[in-house]
């Protein structure tokens, strides 16, 4: 059973139900202890009453009995213990019991409350069946039960009313919900929420805030990426163009050497897109350790080919040995696109240096990657605007989508690792930080 309504109705109206039941079984106990005080009495009363009547010939007439009528009988027993008068003969009655009150059960007679006297040398006894006292105390039970049976099933319709009234806010918020188109991000309406469901109210506002932005942020990177993409294909048709209508094998091959660069920076261009989008939605994978100093030979064995085209000097400085907890194929892509760039904006015959290393400070320990390079380095006022997908730095002549650092970015807020900017050694060029919380788990 799902229904929050079904479990409130069922718990609720099993609880008036219960205690109904406890009521009643309460109300006919004391009603029962009732009803023996009041008996128990009258048997004393009666037998006191009867201590001065004389039993024998009288008796033996038939003359009327003074009992009163509260179904009691009387018995009368010599002190030898015979039986000398019985109020009801037919009736099957208890043996002579002790003096006082007693509760006397045998198979033939039932239980029976007995109370016993001696009096002129006779015990004269006045019992009752116990269950026309529990007859009684039921009866009366009842009596007093039957306003509360009465009651109930207004009380059930009045619980099943308000229940119902208390729920009508999920109702209404139910409907709204369902009503909205798979465009409206808008916030829930809140007003009039019981207390218990606006913590969950508030909780949806916040998911569809965040995916308000998500939306925004696709529909920005589908329009940024499209218009990105239309030069590169627009070059790529006209140095097509160009190559078909060469006339000579020199303008041909110089043709066709234009048309090959334009298909590397196009399908450099994708692939940083497909990067940066896998990277900036992708779910996080199962951390590890990552040993960064290891991760730092591995990209400049990859990207020296690069470096050595372009005649750049391409090594590490420092490696020690620290670790971070992570997604290893992430942190290779982030490192491998800081050092990419610091390749194709340093010029021929300069360097790029890759560091690990640990720092200690008044903050604590902090794990950083360092790579180095001697170009032009970044203006001060330009370093928060270069993460921005497609911005570079105006006045850039190397080649470039603007992607790369947009991708660091995306990644070293995945691991929450935060990137400064600097200028290089002797105050040229570059130095990009990327830094590690020494708090971050599983680091050595």
């Amino acid at each position: 059973m799902n229904s929050l309504r079904a479990r409130l109705l069922a718990w609720l109206l099993g609880a008036v139900l219960l205690l109904g039941l406890a009521g009643g079984f309460v109300i006919y106990r004391n009603a029962l202890a009732e009803a023996n005080a009041f008996f128990d009495y009258h048997l004393r009363e009666t037998a006191l009453l009867l201590r001065d009547q004389a039993y024998g010939f009288a008796e033996r007439q038939g003359l009327p009995r003074q009992v009163p009528q509260y179904d009691f009988v009387v018995q009368v027993w010599s002190l030898d213990g015979r039986r000398i008068y019985v109020s009801e003969p037919s009736a099957v009655l208890p043996a002579a019991t002790t003096l006082g009150f007693a509760t006397v059960d045998s198979p033939e007679a039932g239980r029976w409350r007995a109370f016993g006297v001696l009096a002129n040398g006779r015990v004269i006894q006045v019992a009752q069946a116990l269950k026309v006292r529990e007859e009684r105390a039921a009866r009366l039970a009842l009596r007093m039960l039957a306003p509360f049976g009465v009651m109930m099933p207004a009380l059930a319709l009045l619980v099943w009313w308000i229940v119902g009234r208390s729920l009508q806010p999920l109702g209404a918020l139910a409907v709204s919900v369902r009503a909205r188109s798979p465009a409206a991000l808008a916030p829930l309406p809140t007003h009039g929420l019981p207390d218990e469901v606006l913590p969950l109210v508030d909780a949806l506002n916040d998911l569809l805030a965040r995916l308000a932005a998500t939306l925004e942020h696709e529909r920005t990177f589908i329009a940024d990426a499209a218009h990105e993409l239309r030069s590169p294909l627009t070059a790529l048709s006209l140095q097509l163009q160009a190559l078909a209508s060469a006339s000579s094998e020199p303008g041909r091959v110089e043709a066709a050497g234009q048309l090959k660069e334009g298909v590397a920076r196009a399908t450099r261009l994708v692939e940083q897109l497909l990067t940066l989008a896998r990277h900036q939605r992708r779910p996080a994978a199962e951390p590890g350790p990552v040993a960064l100093d290891q991760l730092a030979r591995e990209t400049v064995t990859a990207l020296l080919p690069l470096a050595d085209a372009g005649q750049i000097d391409l090594g590490i400085t420092s490696a020690e040995s620290v670790t971070v907890h992570g997604d290893a194929d992430a942190l290779g892509v982030m490192l491998r696109n800081l050092v990419d760039n610091a390749i194709r904006y340093t010029p021929r015959g300069g360097c790029v240096d890759i560091a690990t290393l640990r720092e200690t400070g008044e903050a604590g320990s902090r794990i950083v990657v360092e790579v180095r390079d001697s170009g032009p380095g970044i203006p001060a006022s330009e370093r928060d605007r270069v993460f921005d997908r497609f911005y570079r730095v105006p006045g850039t002549a190397a080649a470039g989508s603007g992607i790369g650092l947009a991708i660091v970015r995306a990644i070293a807020e995945r691991h929450g690792a935060s990137i400064e900017f600097g200028p290089g050694d002797g105050g040229r060029g570059l130095c990009a930080r990327v830094v590690f919380p020494g708090s971050l788990p599983g680091q050595g």
